[in-house]
């Protein structure tokens, strides 16, 4: 079976070459899907084709490769990653996204099919345990017209806004009819009330800080693994939220 790969380079040049590379691999070969020639025209693909692979350039206008390995590190149906670049000064943040490997230009096409075959057993062992694991739980969303399944491992946080919630993941926010409550009851184990209008992915957290929101002399935010925004902390939940980063610490 081949592997479904998106290349994500701003060159032209460079995405022509890894495709004529690409071609002549074999077992396993790869199949080019897509191409992008920034993060966000990646993410674009990401999110609506099912791939296997992405040959990522870390140097480009805008969001770079490695904040780009980053929103996708940790997601359940995320590809394997391979960085082609350049420049060798990232391969140890890349290896701690976890890369399956770390290729520097100009590529040789025998590096390339053993970064292919680190892919496909990447992929095995991941699919293998995920096979073995009870089926991961859904949001659906309803979105014009069309109805989409968001991994619930995926919210990093749940906002009540006027009659609807806001879903937020990694790369974007979703509109789900619902309650806080409903969640807060269902899935302790996995969300944290912050505020009386949000929950937060408990395994999402990353620092406590303090937050001028305008409003209160003291208040306190919380920042997320996978998301530029804050979120605010009330101080009645304050204390529950400080308990829940002693019990992810621990």
């Amino acid at each position: 079976m081949k592997l479904k790969t998106l290349i994500v380079d701003d060159e032209a040049l460079a995405r022509s070459r890894l495709r004529t590379l690409l071609g002549d691999c074999n077992a396993p070969a790869a199949e080019v899907i897509a191409e992008a020639s920034h993060a966000e025209q990646a993410l674009q693909h990401l999110d609506r084709l099912a791939l296997d692979l992405v040959l990522l350039d870390i140097h480009m206008p805008g969001m770079d490769g490695v904040e780009l390995a980053r929103l996708l590190h940790g997601r359940p149906d995320a590809p394997a990653i391979v960085f082609v670049t350049a420049h060798a000064a990232h391969a140890v943040t890349a290896f701690e996204l976890d890369a399956v490997d770390y290729l520097t230009k100009p590529v040789r096409v025998e590096r390339l099919q053993q970064a292919l075959q680190k892919a496909e057993r990447h992929l095995k062992d991941r699919r293998g345990a995920a096979a073995d694991a009870p089926p991961a739980e859904h949001l659906l969303i309803q979105d014009r017209g069309r109805t989409e399944r968001v991994p619930l491992a995926e919210v990093l946080y749940l906002k009540s806004e006027f009659k609807y919630l806001t879903v937020r993941t990694a790369t974007r926010s979703h509109i789900l009819d619902g309650s806080l409550a409903e969640f807060e009851e269902r899935y302790p184990k996995r969300f944290v009330r912050v505020h009386r209008n949000a929950l937060v992915a408990r395994a999402a957290i990353r620092a406590l800080e303090k937050y001028d929101d305008g409003e209160e002399a003291e208040g306190w935010a919380l920042r997320l693994e996978g998301v530029p925004e804050p979120v605010v902390v009330s101080r009645r939940q304050l204390a529950g939220v400080r308990e829940a980063l002693k019990e992810s610490a621990s």
